[in-house]
């Protein structure tokens, strides 16, 4: 039987960022062939993420990345089953590279995301998901991810990793305490934005409230002319409150989130908000 060292076992762990034991078991069922023990650790973890196939996941981080010199950006909601397992170093390099490969190779599912290169030579994400499974022992999964193309863009994430938002204006070079700034508001403000412009808020949510606002108006009993500027008023109200550049900035109350944009020549192209576990 080949001699197993403490080198050959550091190697291995090096290489999976397993626990040493366990890639001492590898290297002795392996005779001290690296490469077999490695593969033989990825059949082990294989069968942890599948022993967890139904485990709840309810707790994750929101990862970001901007690339300003290809002009793209990825954002995606990587789930797992405890809070403590969201805030591990392995588990945020883990959001860190998918949002890179969200950005830099446009995967449109998360199987075309998890068959995609990893950083680490001749391994997939789904190698990596599957090796840092098999180190903490939990399921984990992506959940939902965009990609954005073109402009600039500015982001945030929340302290826990349990929020992120990514902004995008059409400019490029666009000034970045400006971008962080309206991505703050987007994470902070309440209502959360329905859309960036009036013209994008969806014909039903628009229809909806129009509804709601002239049974409102005709509760008051005023006459049907009256009634219906009033319910227009609701509805100014109702846009102020709900469409992003007509918000009242967070940071200062007194000018819109579209005056902000505006003073730093800048237009809002979208925006995307994640939060761990909402369905929107």
């Amino acid at each position: 039987m080949a001699e197993i060292t403490a080198t050959a076992v550091q190697t291995l762990r090096q290489r999976t960022s397993l626990p040493l034991m366990d890639c001492k078991r590898a290297l002795v069922e392996a005779e001290g062939d690296m490469e077999k023990a490695v593969e033989i650790l990825r059949i082990r973890n294989k069968g942890v993420v599948d022993k967890r196939i139904d485990n709840e996941t309810s707790e994750g981080r929101v990862a970001v990345f901007i690339d300003p010199a290809t002009k793209v950006a990825g954002i995606i909601e990587l789930l797992c089953e405890t809070a403590p397992v969201a805030k591990s170093d392995q588990f945020i390099a883990l959001a860190n590279e998918m949002a890179k490969s969200i950005a830099l190779h446009n995967p449109q599912t998360v199987d075309e995301l998890l068959a995609q290169a990893s950083e680490v030579a001749g391994e997939t994400i789904n190698d990596r998901l599957t090796a840092v499974v098999g180190l903490i022992r939990e399921k984990m999964k992506p959940g939902r991810f965009t990609r954005l193309v073109g402009g600039s863009f500015g982001s945030y994430i929340h302290h826990d990793g349990s929020l992120g938002v990514l902004v995008q204006v059409l400019q490029e070079g666009g000034d970045a305490t400006t971008l962080k700034d309206v991505a703050m508001h987007v994470a902070a403000v309440v209502p959360t934005p329905v859309s960036a412009r009036r013209d994008e808020v969806p014909e039903a949510i628009v229809a909806k409230e129009m509804e709601i606002a002239r049974a409102k108006a005709a509760a008051t009993g005023k006459p049907a002319q009256v009634a219906e500027k009033i319910a227009e008023g609701q509805m100014k109200t109702w846009f102020a409150e709900n469409v992003l550049v007509e918000q009242p900035f967070i940071k200062d109350p007194s000018k819109t989130v579209g005056q902000i944009l505006e003073s730093a020549k800048l237009e809002i192209q979208k925006f995307v908000r994640v939060k761990v576990g909402a369905s929107a």
